[in-house]
């Protein structure tokens, strides 16, 4: 997960780089002058005997030039008087060259989000380090690997950081996405794709608005997600939702399943299907609705279980997110416990033909065992187990008892659209 990706090195290339090919020549020169002097016969007023000494020791005098400035051995004496001119600018010429190699450090380190950002262009800025973060950035470097990318972040910590930049190749920069001076840091009059990405619903609306206020060119350019289907839906409706790409990723999830799994399965069935969606949160919720847009007519009947179940329902509808084309048969309960199932069974007949079944709940581990179960009790079931991240595990345990697992994490990946990417 945490691997480089291809190109980082390009990327990296391709950034602005110092250059202190001078002050190498520089030093070498100095160092030269300060040998010839001491060569020549020249003395040092609290070291006269180093005209006798080896030029090691010569070589060290003239070295310390660079730290101490010849305060600790004096200045020089005697010796023939272009050795002195050779020492003498040596003297004055080696504290500087340190002095200001020093003061151009502390420079890059107090500026130094300023230094790398002032030649960007056609960049992408990703606001955000969450899971989402990593998951667009590894689809980004695997089709685009040269872009250059900027992260915004409130705060992170040291080794993700560490992660963002050294495994994707990106300038991480700390600030508040909504703040004029930061925007303007980004150069985002000249970036290609905005990417918000935060934890904070309300935020990433509130960022994208002054985005489009300062700069009225990203509309359509920004891609906005949100944690809330509810909150995402409604603010769809206004002006700043409507310039913006927004989405949600257990939709984007949901939207790959059916399209890449559930059709096809349903059209091969050819009588009318039968799907139990274990699990009635954001993800069962964007499935259903897949369900109901893209595979309308190919089910007869959907059974929901869900300890929340009713509410959900209730939501739903007050959404206009169901159709009545179908019968639902709804079961209140944890997707766990047998009566649960015990009670869906009198309604459904689950033995017949090949009916889906979904657990996608957030527990990884109670999907997979629940999955075992039904698929044990109704083995002509398609059984789908959701994990969050890509499990080896979880996929080992179904190749080994005819389970699907499906990961959130790749089904998003699979479906990030080519246009967002930059």
């Amino acid at each position: 997960m945490n691997e480089p990706q291809p190109g980082v090195g390009r990327l990296r290339a391709g950034l602005p780089r110092s250059r202190f090919g001078w002050r190498w020549v520089a030093a070498l020169g100095l160092l030269a002058a300060a040998l010839a002097g001491f060569l020549s016969g020249v003395g040092l007023s609290e070291r006269p005997d180093v005209g006798t000494d080896g030029l090691l020791v010569k070589t060290y005098y003239a070295l310390g030039l660079f730290v101490f400035g010849g305060l600790d051995v004096g200045f020089p004496v005697g010796g023939p008087w272009l050795g002195r001119v050779a020492l003498w600018l040596a003297y004055f010429g080696a504290p500087l060259l340190t002095a200001s190699a020093v003061i151009e450090a502390l420079m890059r380190v107090m500026m130094r989000d300023r230094w790398h950002l002032r030649r960007l262009s056609d960049h992408v800025v990703v606001v955000g380090a969450g899971f989402l973060t990593l998951t667009y950035l590894r689809v980004l470097r695997q089709r685009r690997p040269d872009v250059p990318v900027v992260v915004l972040v409130e705060s992170i910590e040291p080794t993700r950081r560490q992660e963002l930049e050294e495994g994707y190749g990106v300038r991480v920069v700390v600030g508040d996405p909504t703040h004029e001076f930061m925007l303007r840091l980004l150069r985002l009059r000249r970036a290609s794709r905005v990417v918000l990405l935060p934890d904070d619903n309300f935020l990433a609306f509130e960022a994208a608005t002054k985005m489009l206020r300062l700069y009225p060119r990203l509309e359509s350019r920004i891609v906005l997600h949100s944690h809330n289907l509810r909150f995402l839906r409604t603010m769809q409706e206004t002006s700043v939702g409507r310039r913006c790409i927004c989405f949600n990723c257990y939709h984007l999830a949901a939207s790959g399943l059916v399209r890449d799994y559930l059709v096809d399965h349903f059209q091969k069935t050819g009588a009318r299907d039968v799907v139990v969606l274990a699990g009635f949160g954001r993800f069962g919720q964007t499935i259903l609705e897949e369900l109901q847009e893209r595979a309308a007519g190919e089910f007869s009947t959907v059974g929901l279980i869900d300890l929340d179940a009713e509410r959900r329902i209730l939501v739903a509808h007050e959404q206009g997110h169901l159709s009545s084309d179908y019968r639902r048969v709804v079961v209140q309960g944890h997707v766990g416990h047998p009566e649960v199932w015990r009670q869906l069974a009198e309604s459904v007949d689950l033995s017949r033909s090949q009916p889906t079944v979904i657990l996608g709940t957030g527990l990884p581990e109670e999907n997979l065992r629940a999955a075992m179960w039904v698929k044990r009790r109704w083995p002509n079931a398609l059984v789908f187990a959701r994990t969050n991240d890509v499990s080896l595990f979880a996929t080992e345990v179904g190749e080994e008892h005819g389970i699907n697992s499906i990961s959130i994490t790749r089904l998003v990946e699979d479906h990030i659209p080519e246009s967002w990417l930059g």
